[in-house]
Order: structure tokens, then sequence, then C-alpha cells
């Protein structure tokens, strides 16, 4: 309020300092009456130099700017004047009770050290997947229809390791091993023959392209692990690096997710593509498509690929895993579609059956069937995934 800071007309006395004779300077400009009256009287009343100087320079204001009047000296006296206590006392005393020991401040909780432990994201996933499977045939000397008994087992072990930036880059590696013995009474020439073998390896690189496609450089390269034999013939078939196949291709790969992320994998697409093929076994050569001289046991073309490997989990039991490869240099074609439906029994039990149709016309030609080969078995037995 304006009259908080203003003097009542009967203490209107504007002598020293100590009486506060600035404050009219800083209050809300007042219209006051001695102001008028001391410019207007032939003698000040007041001979305080600086009190005249401030009536002069308010009585310039009052003639140069009276808009600027906010309130009259009348209505201040309206509305009370300062308390006369603290008008009268020229010093006011703080009133301070001392005491002999002040009080402790109150413990505040300290905070705890907390240890931030910032990791480094991991971009590799790892998997495996084994298992161990038997197969078993008896049948008596006088069955009526005839047979053999025979004796088969076939081992398995596949571990991934993949690289994935979630952002523009990955690299899939996956190495598989198979290897599989059976016994046959006819067979007097061999006691144990090999009814599967492989070791393969497959890699890529991609760099993303769009939302599930890859720029990708593929690189499969597969043999055997021992000499493949035919019942009652010493003949070996096959062997280790004997064949030996690389094929490299760049192209396009596709990420497969599909019913709701029942099926999934990836189809790879190559139209730039090199399959290098090395027979070691000179014997041998002829029968994967080698034509053998002193300077090489390799064949080598260039054409275009197509590989898919896919996963479709048909319910909670049975499981369908699916390859296929495709090579065409055009004017020799090469296709393989391995299939392994998996039921699984309990935790650790499961049954397998493996349907494996190939073509290859770089082999020989079969009265038959063509080019065309076929593979298949059945069996049961140990499985673990981790």
């Amino acid at each position: 309020m304006v009259a908080t800071f203003a003097l009542s007309a009967s203490a209107a006395q504007y002598g020293n300092l100590s009486k506060g004779q600035y404050f009219r300077l800083f209050a809300p400009l007042t219209f006051y009456h001695s102001v008028a009256g001391n410019q207007l009287s032939i003698a000040s009343s007041d001979p305080d130099e600086v009190s005249q100087a401030i009536d002069q320079a308010l009585m310039h204001v009052y003639l140069k700017r009276p808009d600027l009047i906010q309130v009259t000296q009348t209505e201040q006296e309206k509305s009370g004047g300062l308390r006369q206590d603290i008008i009268e006392k020229s010093v006011v005393k703080q009133e301070v009770e001392m005491v002999e020991q002040a009080e402790p401040m109150p413990d505040m909780p300290s905070a705890e050290p907390v240890e931030v432990v910032i990791e480094k994201p991991n971009f590799w996933k790892y998997k495996a997947d084994t298992y161990l499977q038997f197969m078993q045939n008896y049948v008596s000397d006088n069955w009526y229809k005839g047979g053999e008994n025979n004796y088969a087992a076939v081992g398995s072990f596949t571990v991934e390791a993949n690289y994935d930036n979630k952002s523009k880059w990955k690299w899939d590696n996956k190495l598989e091993m198979k290897l599989g013995f059976q016994t046959s009474p006819s067979d007097t020439v061999h006691r144990l023959k090999t009814n599967e073998d492989l070791l393969r390896y497959t890699g890529k690189v991609g760099l993303q392209a769009a939302n599930r496609w890859y720029y990708t450089l593929q690189l499969l390269a597969y043999t055997q692990f021992t000499r493949g034999f035919k019942a009652n013939n010493e003949k070996v078939f096959s062997d280790f690096m004997s064949p030996f196949n690389l094929s490299v291709g760049l192209g396009m790969d596709y990420k497969v997710e599909w019913f709701n992320k029942k099926l999934t994998g990836t189809v790879n697409m190559s139209p730039l593509a090199v399959n290098y093929r090395y027979v070691d076994r000179a014997d041998l050569a002829g029968s994967f498509g080698v034509k053998l001289d002193r300077h090489t046991h390799s064949l080598t073309d260039f054409g275009s690929q197509l590989t898919a490997s896919l996963t479709w989990q048909l319910n909670e039991n049975v499981q369908w895993k699916s390859r296929i490869y495709s090579f065409t240099s055009y004017h020799r074609q090469e296709f393989e579609w391995e299939n392994t439906f998996a039921l699984r029994v309990s935790k650790y039990i499961t049954a397998n059956l493996f349907l494996f149709p190939r073509f290859d016309d770089a082999s020989n030609w079969d009265d038959n069937i063509g080019y065309w080969q076929f593979k298949e078995y059945s069996s049961l037995g140990f499985s673990y995934s981790f």
C-alpha cells in the first residue's frame, strides 16, 4: 500500500536522513501540499538543501507530467500513516534468545553409492543340435518272406555362430557333421559300411538392402569323413576330398518368417556363382564328371545358384527341416533336396525320417532313374539342442 511508505501530514518534516527524506523519490508519485507551499513561500520553511532540491524536483514533475501522479496527500491521510511507535524509535533492536548449546543438525540420509555396469552389446548368437539315432531289423531264418538282420546307427552334430548387429551387417556360420554305419550279414567283404557321411560348412556375409533382403556373399564347402563302399564290393566309391565341392555365390538373401514365425529360415539367390569340384582319388574322377589329366583333379563351372534352409514347426511335437541346393552352369545341372521330419517322443527321445532326392547330370547314368539319386532312412534315438 502507498500509505505504508508515506509519512502523515502531521509528521511531514523532512529534515535529516534518519527520518527518511529520500523516500518520496522512490515511493509512488504523490502530490504533497508542502512541496507547493515551499515553492510559493517567500522564505523557505526548510533550510535543508537536500529537502529543497527534492521539493524542486517534485514540483518540476507536477508541472511537466501531472499524468504520472498516482495519489494526493489528502488521499494518503485518509488511508492512515506509519506506526508512530516505529517512527519515534531511532533504533530497532532485535530480541535474540541465547542458548548454551545449539541443537545438533538432524542426520540426513546419505546416498548409497550405486555401481553402474555398462556391458558391451553381444551381437553373436550360438546354437547347436545333436542326435544319435539307432535302427535295427531282425528276421528269423525261417521267415516266410525272407530277409536278413541288420543294425545301423547315425550321429549328427550341427553348430551355428551367427552375427547380427541389428543395423546393417550379418554373418552366418553353420557347420554340419553326420556319420553313420550299418551292418549286413549278407556282406561278406565289409563288416561295417557308412550309410551317412557328411562334413559341410555354410557361411554368408550380408549387407541389408531392405527390410528382409540382404546383399550376400555365400560360401558352401562340403566333403565326407571316410570311404564309401557297396555290399560285397571292395571298390571305393567315395572318400575324404573325393569329391570336395566349393561354391561361391554373389546375390541376394531373403529372411523367411511366415505363418506366425512357424516357418523360418533363409532363401539365397546368386545369379553369379562359381562351383569348384576337386577329386583327390584319380580312379573316382570320372564318376563325378572330372576329366583327369596330369595337372588337375578338378572341375570349375560358372553359373547361377539357389539355396534355401527352412525349418517348419508343424506342431508342438513335429518339425520339418528342409534344405535345397541348386546349381546350373547352363550345360550342367546339380540339384539336392534334403528333408528331415523329426517327431519328438519326449524331451530327449526323437524319431527321424530322412528323405533325400538328388539330381546330378555329371554323375554316371542309371538305366532305371537316369541322373536321379535317392536316399532314405528312419531312426529312433537321443537328441539334444542347446
